[in-house]
């Protein structure tokens, strides 16, 4: 099938749902799923960087721009990606035919609790973690790349609430905004 778009991005904060869209996605369209924090992850594990515990701002600039320009050529010179980042929409930006969706989380609490319950860590863990993280990420994006709000709604097509939106019907905003129609006379 046909769709309007080549690519597609999927951008959030921790514990917004970007995986549980991404994979979603992918089960349902067909299209392989990239996920730049399992990237990250592996970088980390392979130079004994504890994520939890310090994050961005124990990978090098280097690194970090390599990340970067890895999304951005891939989102240009491939197809049938589903993009998982947290800054993979706004990557994305002037590059054609990719569809960038920013997912967001409106209740802190829900996002607290889904980390408590991925990570099986206490409340007061799951805060300081996702503080962190964020912050630290955020400081090294900043520094390289200038004071943006990278999740400015202005760098995305759609921007979905997962407190107010389910699983299914997240899925469906998304497979009907890019176009998807299933043919069900061969199902």
């Amino acid at each position: 099938m046909e769709l309007k778009y080549k690519n597609i991005t999927i951008s959030g904060k921790v514990a917004v749902g970007t995986t549980t869209l991404a994979k979603n996605l992918s089960k349902t369209i067909g299209w392989r799923h990239v996920n730049a924090g399992f990237i990250q992850r592996e970088y980390d594990r392979k130079n004994a960087i504890q994520e939890n515990r310090q994050g961005a701002a124990s990978r090098s600039d280097e690194h970090e721009k390599e990340i970067d320009a890895m999304t951005k050529n891939m989102l240009a010179n491939k197809t049938g990606l589903i993009y998982e980042a947290w800054l993979s929409g706004f990557m994305a930006k002037g590059i054609p035919h990719v569809y960038k969706i920013l997912v967001i989380c409106s209740d802190e609490a829900i996002r607290i609790d889904r980390v408590v319950n991925r990570e099986n860590i206490s409340v007061d863990d799951a805060k300081h973690w996702m503080k962190q993280r964020e912050e630290e990420n955020l400081f090294k994006w900043k520094k390289l790349y200038g004071n943006y709000d990278f999740w400015d709604p202005k760098y995305y097509n759609l921007v979905i609430d997962t407190y107010s939106s389910g699983r299914l019907e997240t899925l469906g905003k998304v497979l009907d905004m890019i176009g998807y129609v299933q043919n069900l006379q061969n199902t």
